[in-house]
């Protein structure tokens, strides 16, 4: 019961602390329109994808982006937690490392979903105003899509707290994850079709776990993808119970 009560104090506090800071939740929605409508739109004027408007192409992309950025960089509180102390008084608390992990990842997950969902209404709204045409809502799709950035955020949150459990200043975990998110994002396929790309590029683009999301996300959304959704799922859930093992042996090793 300690171990519940634990996880359930500490995704409290992660989510409190995500209601104060208003400016993040503003950024963390304006960005990703901005991306839609300003990227979408202008280079929507001369990419032509056959059968799909590119800026419905790019909004599942635009979707994983912003899952991806929010669920890495929420790592970065590990790191402020060791300056402030506060880790130190949550590792002396009666419950697990384990368990501290579990609450880190659903406090952190619970942020990126709000924002997530928020994205999808502006996508239906934008959709229903006939600003991108292209893409098709239902309740069985929403669902889908809920789901895929559910397993995508999760993923993504205990990586963000794998690298900031390593890390001792924020400097170094913001050089060390823009390293890593830019690539992720850009090989992804999230702004165009991957079947075009070079050779070369190729294996980076299928090595990257995002890649599967935004198809998956495009299957359920878009109706086209590269893979079946059953095998976008397989390679996604591969993934997050890798991160989710590393991330709990990470903290379990994470020194104070």
């Amino acid at each position: 019961m300690n171990e519940i009560n634990g996880i359930l104090a500490i995704w409290y506090r992660e989510f409190k602390v995500f209601l104060r800071e208003k400016s993040r939740i503003v950024a963390s929605i304006v960005n990703p329109i901005l991306w839609l409508l300003v990227f979408g739109g202008g280079l929507g004027s001369s990419v032509s994808i056959p059968g799909v408007n590119y800026q419905a192409f790019i909004f599942p992309g635009i979707l994983t982006q912003s899952v991806l950025f929010s669920s890495i960089f929420f790592g970065v509180y590990i790191v402020w937690d060791r300056k402030i102390d506060f880790l130190k008084e949550v590792l002396v608390a009666p419950i697990s490392r384990t368990s501290i992990f579990i609450g880190k990842v659903i406090g952190g997950s619970t942020d990126s979903m709000i924002q997530s969902v928020i994205l999808l209404l502006v996508g239906l709204a934008l959709e229903n105003f006939g600003m991108i045409q292209g893409i098709y809502f239902s309740p069985y799709s929403i669902l889908l899509a809920l789901i895929i950035l559910f397993i995508t955020t999760v993923s993504f949150v205990s990586l963000g707290l794998i690298i900031g459990s390593q890390m001792e200043s924020p400097e170094g975990f913001q050089l060390i994850s823009s390293f890593l998110v830019f690539p992720l994002f850009f090989l992804s396929g999230a702004l165009f079709p991957i079947d075009k790309l070079p050779i070369w590029i190729k294996p980076f683009t299928l090595l990257d776990p995002l890649t599967y999301a935004v198809d998956a996300l495009r299957n359920v959304i878009l109706g086209i993808s590269q893979f079946s959704l059953m095998f976008d799922l397989g390679i996604m859930l591969v993934f997050l119970v890798l991160v989710i093992l590393l991330g709990g042996l990470a903290f379990k090793r994470m020194k104070v």
